[in-house]
């Protein structure tokens, strides 16, 4: 699961520790910061139904190497280079390999006081992303303090600035990283799934609004995973919480739809989770190793939250550390060249930013070496690493360049996540392109 773990915490022991530190298991909000002027982030088109559809896209190109490009509504791709390809890949060209390698890590730092230590850590290794972690009751003005004050951090190229991207866990109920003053207190999926979609995507759009106020532009929401209602509160990571927005598949579709498109609308990105899914399981990732889903296929009616979410634009999705039996029995899917490359990119068409669940704290890969999840993560197809624990950014950052001095498709593929990871800031308005 992932970030979340730190954010329950300060709740219920078995809470705190059931939704542990991953950015799957209680994720909690990122705001989006697109200038109005900028194309809209992952924009969606929900009607009250809530089948989400994407809106006519207007192309901008990401500057991958497949030349993917991520649109208004909807992440298209197209055959030439357009201006903001220039962009990106002006941008790309400036960088060192450190500077590359360390766009693709998303690290955590305390959101109630963030550890000098900690951001010494980030910086010194290039971190291009950070998640607020643990919980803050300080309200929007003070978190906003908090993020200038490490924003300044951020690598230069060429004399402009490599915008962070700053994210948080900010689902609603037992997942809610930043409250006080300015933030509402946001309900859990359930009851937010009991919600017209109209009505849901309205709030959706005041809770970004907040998050955008105190300087995020990315939430690690909405959760797409369907918990049967057979299953309900036995499945620990999901249920057990009342995450999920209901328990059919076309509820969490209409449902995860609206709120990422009240997202969009606001400009703050949004992330789905966990795919394949959680919703089958009992154990949790965060803290109980070899979780295995022996139910969910490849075509399985229960995928269809992502694949409506990837139709209408999402511009991230968040890959979980359980094992699918029925999909790929030898990897968890985190380190699943089947799930990321095949499924989610080859057969759902997702071109956006692949996020791996918290690959620093959770039980479900500490057989692996952190150098190890780096490097496995980023060879299934992975874009974006996520640790909760700073410490562990200099392994993996070690592990993945020198890696890339061995195999030049590693490297290739590392090329092609700097460039996706750089098309959504630009696409958020961190990048400096006149």
């Amino acid at each position: 699961m992932s970030p979340r773990s730190t954010v329950l915490r300060a709740a219920a022991p078995l809470a705190a520790m059931a939704l542990a530190a991953s950015g799957c298991g209680a994720s909690t909000a990122d705001g989006g910061a697109a200038a109005p002027s900028r194309s809209p982030v992952g924009s969606y088109n929900t009607q009250e139904l809530g089948t989400a559809s994407p809106l006519p896209s207007r192309t901008i190109a990401d500057a991958s190497p497949t030349a993917t490009t991520q649109a208004g509504s909807a992440i298209t791709s197209t055959p030439s280079p357009t201006p903001t390809a220039t962009c990106t890949d002006r941008y790309f060209s400036g960088m060192t390999t450190a500077q590359r390698v360390g766009q693709l890590f998303l690290g955590g730092v305390s959101a109630a006081s963030p550890n000098q230590a900690d951001l010494r850590t980030l910086r010194d290794n290039h971190v291009g992303s950070i998640m607020l972690t643990g919980r803050s009751s300080a309200g929007t003005a003070a978190t906003r303090r908090v993020v200038d004050g490490f924003r300044g951090q951020a690598d230069q190229v060429g004399g402009r600035r490599v915008g962070l991207m700053v994210s948080t866990d900010q689902e609603g109920g037992r997942v809610q990283v930043l409250s006080g003053p300015g933030f509402s207190t946001i309900p859990n999926g359930l009851t937010q799934g009991s919600w017209s979609t109209t009505t849901l995507r309205n709030q959706a759009a005041v809770w970004a609004k907040q998050l955008k106020t105190a300087g995020l532009n990315l939430n690690l929401a909405p959760v797409a995973d369907v918990v049967p209602a057979s299953l309900g509160t036995r499945n620990i990571p999901i249920g057990s919480f009342g995450r999920e927005f209901g328990h059919t598949p076309a509820v969490v579709t209409s449902h995860s739809g609206a709120f990422a498109a009240g997202f969009a609308q606001s400009g703050v990105m949004t992330t789905l989770k966990h795919f394949p899914g959680l919703g089958q399981v009992i154990g949790n990732t965060d803290t109980t190793a070899n979780v295995v889903d022996s139910v969910t296929t490849a075509n399985s009616p229960y995928l269809e939250p992502f694949r409506a979410g990837i139709k209408a634009g999402s511009p991230f999705v968040m890959v979980s550390l359980a094992t699918y039996s029925k999909i790929d029995p030898k990897h968890v899917a985190a380190f699943s060249p089947t799930v990321i490359s095949q499924l989610l990119r080859k057969q759902m068409g997702f071109k956006g930013v692949v996020i791996s669940d918290d690959l620093g704290n959770a039980v479900a890969v500490r057989s692996f070496t952190p150098a190890q999840r780096a490097v496995n993560f980023v060879a299934a197809g992975g874009n974006m690493i996520l640790t909760v624990r700073p410490s562990t950014v200099p392994a993996m950052t070690q592990a993945i360049q020198t890696r890339m001095r061995q195999d030049a498709s590693f490297r290739a593929k590392v090329n092609d996540s700097v460039h996706r990871i750089l098309a959504a800031k630009k696409a958020a308005g961190l990048l400096d392109c006149r």
